[in-house]
């Protein structure tokens, strides 16, 4: 029945693409969906988009593991999307295609260049666990070993993603904002209700799992709550989402109803999460999520929430495997081939590129997954590169008029330098230099102080670089 239910909804989402591809005729098409996307779909690919392995398996695991202090890692990303809230019209306004598009347009070439090799090695590391992701799933609903698995995964977005690029995202992703909200949300008083109810869940767990900052303290806290805020704020797939929107009006609308269905769902998650670790023993925590749907019938929980829950996981994992394929693919293709090899290249040649790209990243994906143990250490890495590497100067762009070229190329290299220098050197270490929760502390810091220190150095940059940036009329 698992199974089953996996395969439809795979086929399904298979025909949207295939039919879709006939809409595809240009560049704008394939990269921002023509900029026509309602409110009704923003929203729903907004959220596929951000609710990945992240939160499903990394964000599980380490909720069956400390508890409701998880919670700080999904509230990085609620704070950062009312911050958004505030530049989301702003955004739609300068209607380009990528975020290096912006930052070329605020500080120069070295920017977008610099920006894009960050997208690029971020993007497909967290591109990567999603393969990841569903091979957990097809491990434990038809024993498929989990290599194999994440072939077949990798095999699957890939083809998807380069059918119809954004049309075919955007598309199937409200079906798959449904299934998350329909199988995550319901499951949650019925796994309460099977597990004993709150006074069984407080009995059976020790009292840390329900502590503000549960076994840890706050800085670790701050150490999982900025990798999720940085990164939201300088995400580039949301950006690219907020280009496709039909006017700045409804970007901001979206904005709205995209946090109150993150709260929901993110919470919902950690919620089964400690539910289930009152009942179920794991060796492998990031499983929690997919155990309590296939194995929940030991608890009581009906089967047809069970495959709810298996197909929604599935969901989760495949449209942000999409999204964040099709990010660095348009990036390579506009903001390096596009920009600086071949400039009048035709709408047919940069479809065609980006779909090569797609498997290439793809391919690439999956050579990463053999350089991290956990889907959590991946996450928070890829986290730290957005976060720190673009983050503060995307933001310096939009509300500090007095930040410079120099000051705002300096921190991308600054932020992302920090970030690749000690995770290579973790790799090749035994004992890490810093653990990957702590990763992002050095890295923001690093970033924002040399944005501050050399844009203050250096002159003012002239009216026309930062006027489209800071005034808000529309």
């Amino acid at each position: 029945m698992f199974l089953t239910a996996i395969i439809v909804y795979l086929i399904v989402l298979l025909t949207i693409g295939i039919y879709k591809t006939r809409s595809v005729k240009t560049q704008e098409d394939f990269m921002v969906a023509g900029r026509k996307t309602p409110v009704y779909k923003l929203v729903g690919t907004l959220l596929a988009t951000w609710i990945g392995s992240g939160s499903i398996i990394a964000g599980a695991g380490l909720a069956y593991r400390v508890g409701f202090s998880e919670l700080w890692l999904s509230a990085g990303a609620w704070v950062a999307i009312v911050i958004v809230y505030f530049l989301a019209g702003r955004v739609r306004k300068i209607s380009q295609y990528t975020m290096p598009d912006i930052l070329e347009q605020r500080y120069n070439k070295w920017a977008r260049i610099l920006g894009t090799i960050t997208i690029v090695i971020a993007y497909v590391t967290i591109a990567s666990y999603q393969f990841k992701g569903g091979a957990f799933v097809l491990n434990l609903v038809a024993g498929i070993p989990v290599e194999q698995g994440i072939i077949i995964t990798a095999v699957f977005v890939v083809l998807f993603t380069a059918l119809a690029g954004l049309v075919s995202v955007i598309t199937m992703d409200i079906i798959n904002g449904t299934l998350m909200l329909l199988g995550i949300v319901l499951a949650v008083p019925i796994v309460l209700n099977d597990v004993g109810g709150w006074t069984s869940v407080r009995e059976a767990l020790p009292p840390d799992r329900f502590a503000i900052f549960g076994q840890k303290d706050f800085i670790w806290a701050m150490g999982v709550f900025f990798p999720t805020f940085f990164l939201l704020l300088g995400e580039s797939s949301m950006y690219q989402k907020f280009f496709s929107a039909k006017d700045a009006k409804s970007a901001r609308q979206a904005v709205i109803f995209w946090v109150i269905g993150t709260i929901i769902i993110e919470t919902s998650i950690t919620a089964l999460a400690v539910f289930a670790s009152a009942k179920f023993k794991l060796q492998e925590s990031e499983k929690v999520i997919l155990h309590l749907a296939t194995h929940g019938s030991e608890i009581g929980l009906p089967q047809i929430i069970g495959i709810m829950l298996i197909v929604a996981a599935m969901a989760i994992i495949i449209s942000t495997a999409n999204s964040f394929l099709l990010t660095p693919s348009t990036n390579l293709a506009r903001d390096i081939y596009q920009r600086f090899i071949n400039p009048n290249a035709t709408h047919k040649q940069i479809i065609t590129l980006q779909r090569i790209l797609i498997l290439i990243l793809g391919f690439i994906g999956y050579l990463l997954l053999t350089r991290f143990q956990t889907v959590l250490q991946m996450a928070l890495t890829a986290y730290t590169m957005i976060g720190a590497g673009i983050t503060p100067a995307l933001l310096a762009a939009f509300l500090w008029k007095r930040v410079t070229t120099a000051g705002g190329v300096a921190s991308i290299a600054t932020g992302m330098g920090i970030t690749l220098i000690i995770t290579l050197i973790n790799m090749f270490r035994e004992e890490p230099l810093l653990e990957a929760d702590y990763i992002v502390l050095p890295a923001a810091a690093g970033s924002i102080l040399v944005l501050i220190i050399v844009s203050l150095l250096t002159p003012p940059d002239p009216p026309e670089k930062w006027k489209p940036f800071v005034e808000n009329k529309e």
